[in-house]
């Protein structure tokens, strides 16, 4: 794959973080081929470490299309890594802001200018129990369906054993494996020329997440689960279990309260 012309920051960057890198952990990488060796273009990537930023980029660097991230706007800000953040042309994210969409417009930008940008379309990372890809946020569908760029579905997994979700230190022994699988093309042509409705980009979404997710199957060589976990619906699940529990004292506690009263007369 020809390689493009990539930043003085990046390559700084690429100093610093791949010899680390290639110490802690072995490469099982497939898939190069499926990264556009030319134009604009999205990587949707699963999420399960807090390390995996770094694995993948380096799989990503190898390939010779360095990608553009989405990150927290607070990384940009002050000392060395705002400095590299910004240097390595990152997209800052602003939440709940008025800056909230300039992410996106960002992204339609790097895409039409011909450069990569990879999404983690889950947001953070996945609270499914096994380590499955969870239901995806909108944005990669956005993106897609607004350039028509292609949309590279890749799975990763091995970061999440060398650094668990939440955990505060590495597990380095035995050195762990980092397993990356890109696949062909997300098929999104029957979305094109519709309305960007909510219905419609959920759908392109969940689309986006089966691609993801069928790769991390083969990786792990089994099945995921029929119905992806979906942080939101457990929350409302948890918030109406709650509330039950709420109502429940409340009734009890009208209960005593009445008996009291007749015990009184």
């Amino acid at each position: 794959m020809p390689r493009r012309r990539i930043s003085f920051w990046y390559r700084f960057a690429a100093v610093l973080v791949k010899p680390p890198l290639v110490v802690l952990i072995k490469r099982d990488w497939r898939g190069m081929e499926n990264i556009p060796a030319e134009g604009g273009f999205i990587t949707a990537v699963n999420h399960n470490s807090h390390a995996d930023p770094f694995a993948y980029g380096h799989f990503q660097y190898n390939t010779g299309r360095v990608p553009r991230f989405l990150a927290k706007s607070g990384l940009f800000k002050k000392g060395f890594v705002g400095a590299a953040m910004r240097g390595t042309g990152q997209i800052p994210v602003y939440r709940e802001s008025s800056d909230a969409l300039s992410a996106y417009r960002a992204a339609i930008d790097a895409v039409e200018r011909g450069e990569c940008v990879a999404f983690y379309p889950e947001a953070t990372l996945t609270r499914d129990p096994d380590m499955w890809p969870m239901t995806g946020k909108t944005g990669a569908a956005r993106v897609a369906l607004e350039t028509r760029c292609p949309v590279i579905p890749v799975a990763q997994w091995g970061a999440n054993l060398l650094l668990p979700p939440y955990a505060k230190k590495p597990d380095i022994l035995p050195r762990k494996t980092h397993q990356v699988l890109a696949g062909p093309p997300v098929d999104l042509a029957r979305f094109y020329d519709k309305e960007m409705t909510p219905e419609l980009l959920k759908e392109a979404t969940e689309v986006i997440m089966a691609a993801i997710t069928a790769q991390l199957e083969l990786i792990r060589g089994e099945k995921a689960p029929a119905t992806p976990f979906d942080p939101r619906q457990v929350r409302i699940e948890q918030r109406r279990r709650s509330l039950t529990q709420v109502e429940r004292e409340a009734r009890e506690l009208t209960a005593d309260a009445e008996h009291e009263k007749e015990r009184g007369k």
